[in-house]
């Protein structure tokens, strides 16, 4: 008889990945699963409603509150990097919007792995394992799955007015950016149901924790793997619960694995504490070296946003809906007897991917489109009407790093992004601008006489506009690669194509840390469809 403590599998982390896998996993009664997550249940009311991203973001009850450093890409700026901590993870505090990205981001993923498994027809075949779509393209999507992707419940005149003056510079209107090829303007999709937000925990563990094979453990901080130094087996976890030590083994002898989904940052610190990243750095800190893994931390990507604000007249904003107290009565009534209006907005509800130059052989920047604006994430509106454009480049080439400086657990790692430290990576956000600006110079906005607000019409020479996208710059929250999947010739790969990682036995790490590039566009989605292929692996192997 297993002891009450031992698992077949343990899953650190009940995020994007960690829900789903604790669903499709525990599916087989004879499997016992543990689930472990550091924060807290998501009975929090901010979580579910759409708009409550506002006030769960760089709050300790939902988020780690991470900063990175000063980066000299922004002009010096340190940002704030939000990452869920909660059930659910980061689909309980991100921007709901559903992206699979695009038919060359899988190619490369193959390119990088050697593995076909991450073509994009083999992807698409796993996306549609789990998602509910609601479209009548039946050809790109299905019904039936945990994860329901609706369209938006509020539109706005203004974002309309956009989208007619970005097909006015040549962006063809679209009504689907799940297709693999996403050139075109129109709304997102978003992970929503009747108005509400719909997260991993809602969609896969509800139910699922009903089963008596699934233990799920909140409030329990993973300090570091249990490996056997002389085999490399990775056999349990120790984590901190109420401020005491507890451990939780894992029956590798019958086939079991620990599984990591703690994400492109926590994934890294559990790693390093454990032993396992640089040599060098691990030395440096005194932590035993039980493999040497140089790629661990290295090659982050994220999505950097430059977000370009215009004043407009004669068309409303929330702006000035939401700076009335009878407007936000409205806003609030309209929720609660309707759940549509400003309270059920994902915080972009326009979005458009379009070439910055004719160089690109396919699109490489995407736009989020607001009916509103503000000077910084947790500001106030503006009391003007206005709507922000910010656009980001989709594939960057700088990469950044991740590592932890202690020992303690509790410390906060040192998140380095990097960003516009290439040269094509500063080249592409000038172009970002200036398209932003040939899009707003265009006849469907000119009746609303679009004035730039931020960054301003001084800057104009490449140089300009480089300083310019530095001070504006900021996370969209979407890191990945840090612990990226390799062949067996690269260095720097972390983990093998079936996402176990190098040199350790019985242990696999299934979050976006595993992508070898970013997708582009936003990345809940890829990081649910890395968790299907996950359970695929090991569901299949059990049967075997």
């Amino acid at each position: 008889m297993a002891l009450a403590n031992t698992y077949d599998y343990i899953i650190i982390g009940a995020g994007s990945a960690g829900c789903m896998l604790a669903k499709r996993l525990s599916e087989n009664p004879a499997k016992r699963v543990l689930l472990i997550e550091a924060g807290k249940s998501d009975n929090y009311m901010w979580i579910h409603i759409p708009v409550g991203y506002l006030y769960c973001i760089n709050n300790p009850r939902t988020d780690w509150c991470f900063k990175t450093v000063k980066e000299s890409g922004l002009n010096g700026r340190s940002l704030i990097y939000p990452r869920g901590k909660v059930l659910g993870g980061c689909s309980s505090i991100n921007g709901m919007i559903y992206m699979r990205g695009q038919v060359g981001d899988y190619e490369s993923w193959v390119q990088a792995t050697g593995d076909d498994a991450w073509s994009w027809e083999n992807a698409l075949k796993r996306y549609k394992q789990f998602e509910d779509y609601h479209s009548d393209a039946n050809e790109w999507h299905s019904k039936g799955g945990e994860w329901t992707v609706s369209k938006q419940r509020l539109r706005w005149p203004i974002m309309d007015k956009f989208r007619e003056a970005a097909v006015e510079t040549g962006i063809p209107a679209s009504d689907d950016f799940n297709r693999g090829d996403n050139f075109g303007v129109g709304y997102f999709d978003v992970s929503q149901r009747a108005g509400w937000r719909l997260n991993t925990s809602k969609a896969f563990l509800k139910d699922s924790q009903k089963r008596p094979n699934l233990t799920v453990i909140t409030e329990a901080m993973v300090t570091k793997l249990k490996i056997d130094a002389s085999t490399k087996n990775c056999f349990g976890v120790e984590y901190l619960k109420d401020g005491l030590n507890a451990e939780a083994l894992c029956a590798i002898e019958q086939g079991g694995e620990v599984l990591l989904c703690a994400g492109a940052i926590g994934s890294v610190q559990i790693l390093e504490r454990s032993g396992i990243g640089a040599a060098a750095h691990l030395n440096a800190l005194g932590i035993p070296v039980m493999q040497d893994l140089p790629g661990v931390g290295e090659n982050l990507q994220d999505h950097l946003q430059l977000r370009m604000v215009y004043k407009v007249g004669g068309i409303s904003t929330l702006n000035t809906k939401a700076n009335t107290l009878w407007g936000k009565i409205m806003i609030v009534l309209e929720y609660l007897l309707k759940r549509s209006g400003p309270m059920s907005m994902a915080p972009s509800q326009l979005g458009a991917f379009a070439y910055s130059s004719p160089e690109q052989a396919r699109a490489n920047v995407e736009y989020h489109v607001q009916p509103l604006s503000l000077e910084k994430f947790g500001d106030d509106l503006h009391a003007f009407n206005a709507f922000t454009a910010s656009v980001c480049n989709i594939r960057p080439t700088s990469r950044g790093s991740v590592h932890i400086h202690s020992l303690d657990p509790e410390a906060p790692p040192v998140i380095n992004p990097n960003y516009l430290s290439t040269p094509e990576d500063r080249k592409v956000a000038a172009e970002s601008l200036r398209l932003t600006r040939k899009i707003v110079q265009t006849n469907a906005l000119k009746p609303y006489a679009p004035e730039e607000y931020k960054p301003g019409v001084q800057y104009q020479t490449d140089e300009e506009l480089v300083k310019a996208a530095g001070d504006i710059g900021t996370t969209i929250f979407h890191p990945v690669g840090t612990c990226k999947m390799g062949r067996a010739d690269d260095p720097m790969a972390v983990l093998d194509s079936e996402l176990r990682v190098r040199g350790i036995h019985h242990l696999r790490i299934v979050d976006a840390s595993a992508m070898p590039t970013i997708t582009s566009g936003n990345t809940a989605a890829p990081t649910m469809m890395i968790a299907q292929r996950a359970a695929e692996l090991l569901v299949n192997r059990s049967k075997g």
